[in-house]
């Protein structure tokens, strides 16, 4: 195919921004050209889109107040006329939007100019920023078979794509599960997302305190913690004499997964993803703040496939929690089947499959065949990319 260039659009959180980064890999290892736009924070984001420019636009969040809205409508509409200075300059044959307020002023530009719009969104819900956008996009590709929040009229745009990973974690699921048996090292792998969460901080050393000696002494635990609570989980973790290692940040997330028999943590989109393309049994505690509570719906897909276990947060205490872990690791061949079971949820090609789409948006190609239109409050894409029923 011929070379095109991309742009690529997202929030700066890491729900945005890894499955951005795994696209634009595979745009150019295609040869293609690939640009970025997002906020400071995303400017910042550690390890990713080595050697692809960035641009940051002004976007500010549409506030409900009379100031708020004012101050958020010129922000955004300063963020669309720098994008179209850009755009002239560096045309575009498609912009691929993730979601977030700092993507919201390259898709407007994008449709000022004509310029066909694909939006991916990773949650089980379709994000407030790509309900903004939708009406514009030329294809809406989604993350789950199921997704909450697409309106009727644009069902007719889903596509099945999955939730592209970085392909150090997607190569995971070829790989066996870590051997595990009654003498094996128990290895724990606990990540609150890339902010952190307090609440596994507090709960989960005090629940792997009360798990049976014979248990608790296998115990190798690896556990992403927020700045303010490192050193009591530390302190926390010795008195009760429990291997631990703690860090802010998981620079090597794809190494710890590989060698985790079971994952703690949120259900934010990434997590969730790379839960099921690697294949790792997990525990998961939805955020219960999340916009539209999207962490809940994310977690449904692998929970009923019988490949983690969700633990509402009220519900989230160090009893529930040992309970939860005995039932999974008292049965080794259990876990190795809710790790399959993880897996088969897996759409380890998303990455692959979403640049298949946005190299047929920007050939000026229709994206894939999909289903019928969808219901205002869920959507179930009948067809996936390449065909295959979902």
């Amino acid at each position: 195919m011929a070379r095109m260039n991309f742009v690529l659009a997202a929030g700066g959180t890491g729900g945005h921004m890894v499955p951005a980064h795994a696209l634009a890999t595979e745009l150019k290892n295609r040869g293609h050209g690939v640009m970025l736009i997002t906020d400071d924070r995303g400017a910042r984001f550690p390890g990713l889109f080595k050697g692809v420019p960035v641009h940051i636009l002004p976007a500010g969040r549409l506030r409900s107040s009379p100031m708020g809205l004012i101050r958020g409508v010129s922000s955004l509409l300063a963020g669309r006329r720098e994008a179209l200075n850009l755009y002239r300059n560096h045309p575009p044959d498609a912009v691929i939007g993730f979601g977030g307020y700092p993507a919201v002023p390259a898709l407007m530009a994008a449709s000022t100019r004509g310029v066909p719009s694909v939006l991916h969104e990773q949650n089980a819900v379709l994000g407030r920023a790509n309900r903004f956008l939708a009406n514009d996009a030329a294809v809406i590709a989604t993350a789950y078979a199921e997704v909450d929040r697409v309106k009727s009229r644009h069902g007719g745009k889903v596509v099945l794509v999955g939730n592209p990973v970085r392909e150090e974690i997607a190569r995971l699921g070829e790989e066996p599960f870590p051997p595990f048996d009654e003498f094996a090292p128990f290895k724990i792998l606990v990540t609150g997302g890339s902010q952190g969460a307090s609440v596994l901080s507090t709960v989960v050393p005090e629940g792997l305190g009360l798990l049976p000696t014979s248990l608790r002494l296998r115990l190798q635990v690896m556990q992403q913690c927020r700045p303010d609570d490192i050193e009591a989980v530390r302190a926390r973790y010795a008195e009760l004499g429990i291997p631990a290692e703690l860090t802010t940040y998981l620079e090597d997330m794809p190494g710890r997964l590989a060698e985790a028999h079971l994952v703690i943590g949120r259900a934010g989109a990434s997590t969730v993803a790379e839960l099921s393309v690697a294949g790792r049994p997990a525990i998961l505690v939805p955020y219960p703040s999340a916009t539209d509570d999207h962490q809940t719906a994310n977690a449904r897909e692998i929970t009923k496939a019988g490949g983690a276990r969700t633990v509402d947060q009220t519900q989230f205490t160090p009893e529930v929690l040992a309970r939860q872990i005995q039932a999974m690791a008292q049965d080794p061949q259990a876990l190795a089947n809710a790790a399959a079971r993880a897996l088969s949820v897996g759409r380890p090609h998303a990455a692959s499959d979403l640049a298949d789409l946005v190299e047929r948006v920007g050939g000026g190609l229709a994206p894939v065949e999909v289903g019928p239109a969808l219901s205002p409050r869920r959507a179930t894409p009948a067809i996936a990319v390449g065909g295959v029923p979902a």
